[in-house]
């Protein structure tokens, strides 16, 4: 079938997108399910610092590539061996697809599904090779086996989570990835307890997101931590308690002076390695360091081995939010409907396809937090 398509041909292309314009929305063609694959109408998808991390060069894909990773759509048609999905259900993509039988799946941890990643890495399907292709016949990679930033997508069915219909899709796009993230950082990676002391660091989508998640998880005292006033505000009307700037100097000393020397839990979700060094510094002795947030694949964090030991401290890394998406998103979902997890209040505007270059202008310069792409909204 033909369709539209956000391709990225150009990486590292420079700032404002809006005038390098990287990425074009190109009329492709897009081959039907493989038997254990879905073709999905796409109903919304989210604008991301991953996807802008593929954008800048920071973390390489192969190319060219549709973009797009967190997103909602209602299934066209499903492929011959696939039993459980229907045309018209509505589902929410997971960017790390799983193969159900591999080891680290078998243990209950799809998000690092051996045969997922070296897909992803290649930009295949589970299943083999590239369903999209250019009007010269060439074949275009997925982007972590989604590729939303369209008008369809064919994904592997373990891409995939069946949701309630009543849910509208340009919201249920959300828990494909900024709530798995930040939430699931919280609860499954960390596992805060009520009463405990938290820091978040890093106040995008998925930052605000662990703010939310700290507060359901009972958490006494809730620090946010960014260098953006606005970010702060918003911080605080979810639910942090303090909220420090790290921009000003000694902002590490401020956050062990607010609890006698250091937090339980410091929550890197900025993908940088400043902000990574600080959760470092402000999380207590005995106390766990866990970072979600990608840096550029090339960064490298330090730390002084013999503090590490003596002070009992544990680094954790948190990769879709340690979140078994086939549980987790419909019950993130229900808390959601029960007003306890507000995340449509992240929205800040909705988009077109032919807008992606100036949203993601948007997002690097801090002025949105969720652009959500509306990939059959007229022009």
């Amino acid at each position: 079938m033909k369709m539209k398509a956000a391709v990225l041909r150009r990486f590292d292309a420079p700032l404002p997108f809006t005038d390098s314009k990287p990425i074009s929305i190109e009329e492709v063609t897009l081959d039907p399910p493989g038997p254990n694959e879905v073709l999905v109408k796409i109903g919304g998808a989210g604008l991301c610092h991953s996807d802008l991390s593929v954008m800048n060069g920071a973390r390489p894909r192969p190319e060219p590539l549709v973009l797009g990773h967190e997103g909602a759509g209602s299934i066209v048609e499903v492929g011959s061996a696939i039993t459980d999905i229907a045309q018209g259900d509505h589902i929410v993509f997971q960017f790390s697809p799983s193969c159900g039988r591999c080891r680290r799946c078998m243990e209950g941890r799809p998000q690092v599904c051996e045969v997922g990643a070296k897909a992803k890495a290649a930009g295949d399907l589970m299943g083999g090779g590239r369903r999209i292709a250019d009007a010269d016949g060439n074949r275009i990679a997925h982007h972590t086996g989604v590729s939303c930033f369209a008008e369809y997508a064919v994904a592997d069915r373990g891409s995939v989570v069946v949701i309630d219909k009543d849910l509208p899709l340009h919201e249920a796009s959300l828990f494909g990835c900024a709530v798995m993230t930040g939430v699931g950082a919280v609860i499954n990676t960390a596992r805060i307890l009520p009463g405990d002391t938290v820091a978040i660091i890093g106040l995008g989508g998925v930052g605000l997101n662990g703010v939310l998640g700290a507060k359901l998880a009972g958490a006494e005292t809730i620090i946010a931590v960014d260098i953006a006033d606005d970010k702060l505000g918003l911080a605080r009307q979810f639910g942090a308690t303090h909220t420090i700037d790290a921009s000003e100097a000694g902002h590490a000393e401020q956050v062990r002076d607010l609890t006698n020397g250091g937090v339980d839990f410091a929550i890197d979700l900025a993908g940088v390695i400043p902000a990574m060094k600080t959760a470092y510094e402000i999380t207590r002795y005995g106390g766990t360091v866990v970072t979600a947030g990608l840096s550029p694949s090339t960064a490298e964090f330090s730390f002084i081995q013999s503090n590490l030991v003596a002070e009992e401290k544990a680094i954790k890394g948190s990769y879709m939010g340690s979140c078994v998406p086939v549980r987790d998103i419909p019950r993130f979902i229900s808390l959601y409907r029960q007003g306890r997890l507000p995340v449509d209040k992240l929205i800040s505007r909705q988009v077109g396809l032919n807008d992606l270059n100036e949203g993601f202008d948007r997002l690097q310069n801090g002025e949105a937090i969720r652009q959500i792409c509306l990939p059959h909204r007229a022009a």
